[in-house]
């Protein structure tokens, strides 16, 4: 799997661990809804960090991780803010509460660094 393909990844799982577990995400009542409001942030937040990306190209060391993990998720925290505007507006979306903005941001974040370190067959990058 590509690296981009890992990123996509990771967001998605993130996204759909963010909707189910966070009682101040609410995705729509019917399963169709559920699925078009996690297919619409994980499309917003895919796009997003595309542009801007944040993150690493391959295993790095772990205060490299740690900086990049926190860049990312002040990143993410403003796209699920974007989200908690723009989702009732193209689906069912429903982001309460800036605590609920965070751990989503936090969910997200961690599932895109998780996979992109345990799938990743680029060596660790050499202090020097």
């Amino acid at each position: 799997m590509t690296e981009q393909g890992r990123r996509k990844l990771g967001v998605l799982v993130g996204v759909g661990l963010a909707g189910g577990l966070l009682p101040g995400i609410a995705l729509g009542t019917e399963t169709v809804e559920a699925a078009l409001s996690v297919l619409a942030a994980t499309l917003v937040l895919v796009v997003l960090t595309q542009l801007i990306h944040i993150g690493p190209s391959g295993r790095v060391p772990l205060p490299i991780l740690a900086a990049l993990g926190l860049v990312g998720f002040l990143q993410d925290a403003l796209i699920w803010w974007l989200l908690s505007w723009l989702g009732p507006k193209v689906s069912e979306l429903r982001v309460e509460g800036i605590g609920t903005i965070l751990l989503a941001a936090l969910i997200t974040r961690g599932t895109f660094l998780l996979l992109s370190q345990l799938t990743s067959t680029v060596e660790i990058a050499k202090e020097g």
